[in-house]
Order: structure tokens, then C-alpha cells, then sequence
């Protein structure tokens, strides 16, 4: 995917500052980064967790085995294999999945689709691109033939935050809906590199920010609010190029107030990065001509 010399990533970078706030694959993150000719500065922002108790979890895994769902909606694969750790402390694995195949499956995105084939479970209807609950509830109208939505019973499997917006369009498509939390996001155990992140921002000593998920966009203004530079965070937003992986992390960072300059052509970590090579400069170029400002080489 990407542009190669030498059998090498082609740098497009230029030396920009590159800030990424990826946790799971940060080491990953940084090194694409490099790659591409940016100075990578990775401040992680997220720390997966279970839920302390998984009373819903557990009830959707009872009633599963009592036949009270007529379809199930994975919107992630850690969602998905932390439900089946939970249905594990109830009976064999066996028997859950035994369970998943009476019922229509209907999965958010790719990562959802590789756990279920693994556990040969059919999937009814997946999402196309870009894997939003908007996708979801598309798909659901296009195939309304073969997964009805008018008083069936639904359950949605949630990931870090609850999808207000997919649960109404259930709800107004006739569906009785039971949302099934597994797990949330928190903080990292140490939040000095997000707070370090946050004031070279604000001093203006990043050049370009690479958002993969909204979760992001909430901690980093959580701490920014804790450290009383919220303000400052938004006005400098205005002077950087920021990336978005796709559509529901846009939305999120729109809601905090913060433009997108760009989106890749698939929500994809590698693509985010190689595309906001190939434009950040531009971007840059453009932004801070408007405001007057000379930029960084």
C-alpha cells in the first residue's frame, strides 16, 4: 500500500512533528511514523479495562442459551472475545457459540469477522466501509428481507462507550433492543506523557496529530481540562494539520470543536499515516498562511 523506493516507504513527512495518541500499537505507530520522515512523539491515552462487574454480560449469555435474542450485532472482535471470556464463566465455549449459531449475526466491521470465523460462527450481514453505525443501520434497511428488525429482539454488543445513535435506530426500526456492555476505556496507568503531549501542543511544538479513535479525543481534553489548558488545545488545533482514521473519530473531534483536514481513503493505521505524509505539508502551508505564520521547515 505504500509508495516504495528501494524497497524502502517513500518519506513525505519532511521532519513535521507528528503526534499519535495510539496505545495498543504504539510501538507500531511511532515506527510508521519514522518511516514516512516524521518526528513521532506517541503519548498513550487509553487503557482497555473489563467491566468491574459484568452483570450484563452475564445476563445476555443466560438468556442467549434461553433463546431470548432473534439476532446479535458485534461492533468489535475485543468486544466479541471478551463476551465469550465472560459466557466461559457460565458454561463451555462450545456451548455459547452453539448458542450464536441459532441466532442472525451482524457485525460492525472486519475485526468482528475474523473472531466469528474463527469460531465458525455465520455471519448474517457485515457492514461495509466505513465500519460506522450508520454502515450498520444501512445495511440492516438494505437487507431488511432477511434480517428483519420489527419486533425482534436485538442485542448490541458495545465497545468502551455505549452508540446512543445505533440503539434510537434500532429502537425506530421496530427492534427491542438490549445493549450489552463488555468493556471500557480508561486512562492509562500513567498519564505524564498525555500531559507532556498537551503542552507541546499548546506551545506549538507539533505540527501534525493522528487521531484512531474518538476515545482519544475525550482523554486528551479530559486532562487538558485537569491541567486548565483546554483553551489553549483549541486555539492551537486551529494551526495544526489534524487526521481523523475515519468518520465516527471525525465526529467525535467535531463535537470538541477541532476541523479535520483529513480522512484516508480506508480507515486503516497504515493509510492514515502515509496519506497525512502526502498532505500534512500542504495543509500546513495552507493553514498557516491564513493566519500569517511561517512554516516549519
Amino acid at each position: 500500500m505504500a509508495s516504495m523506493e528501494n524497497g524502502e516507504p517513500k518519506i513525505n513527512f519532511g521532519g513535521l512533528r507528528v503526534l499519535s495518541l495510539e496505545s495498543r500499537r504504539s510501538a507500531e505507530m511511532a515506527k510508521l511514523i519514522s518511516a514516512y520522515g516524521g518526528q513521532a512523539t506517541v503519548a498513550p491515552s487509553m487503557r482497555e479495562i473489563p467491566l468491574e462487574t459484568n452483570t450484563e454480560a452475564l445476563a445476555f449469555t443466560r438468556h442467549l442459551a434461553e433463546g431470548a435474542f432473534d439476532v446479535v450485532i458485534f461492533l468489535t472482535g475485543v468486544g466479541a472475545r471478551a463476551l465469550a471470556r465472560v459466557a466461559e464463566t457460565i458454561y463451555p465455549l462450545d456451548q455459547y457459540l452453539v448458542e450464536l449459531r441459532k441466532v442472525a449475526i451482524v457485525v460492525r466491521g472486519p475485526k468482528p469477522v475474523v473472531v466469528l470465523r474463527e469460531w465458525n460462527v455465520p455471519i448474517t450481514l457485515t457492514a461495509p466501509e466505513p465500519n460506522t453505525w450508520r454502515e450498520v443501520l444501512r445495511a440492516l434497511d438494505e437487507n431488511s428481507f432477511s434480517v428483519p428488525l420489527q419486533g425482534r429482539r436485538v442485542a448490541v454488543q458495545e465497545y468502551g462507550v455505549s452508540t446512543p445513535e445505533l440503539i434510537a435506530g434500532l429502537t425506530e426500526r421496530g427492534a427491542r433492543v438490549t445493549p450489552v456492555p463488555v468493556y471500557e476505556w480508561a486512562l492509562p496507568e500513567d498519564v505524564d506523557p498525555l500531559r507532556a503531549a498537551i503542552s507541546a501542543i499548546a506551545r506549538g511544538e507539533i505540527d501534525v496529530t493522528l487521531f484512531t479513535t474518538g476515545m482519544q479525543v475525550n482523554h486528551l481534553f479530559q486532562i487538558a481540562a485537569e491541567m486548565n489548558q483546554k483553551d489553549d488545545l483549541h486555539r492551537a488545533f486551529s494551526r495544526l494539520a489534524v487526521a481523523s482514521i475515519g468518520p465516527a473519530t471525525s465526529e467525535r473531534l467535531r463535537e470538541f470543536g477541532i476541523g479535520v483536514d483529513l480522512e484516508p481513503t480506508h480507515p486503516k493505521m497504515g493509510l492514515l499515516v502515509m496519506e497525512a505524509s502526502q498532505q500534512s505539508a500542504e495543509i500546513l502551508k495552507k493553514k498557516r498562511i491564513e493566519r500569517n505564520e511561517t512554516p516549519h521547515p
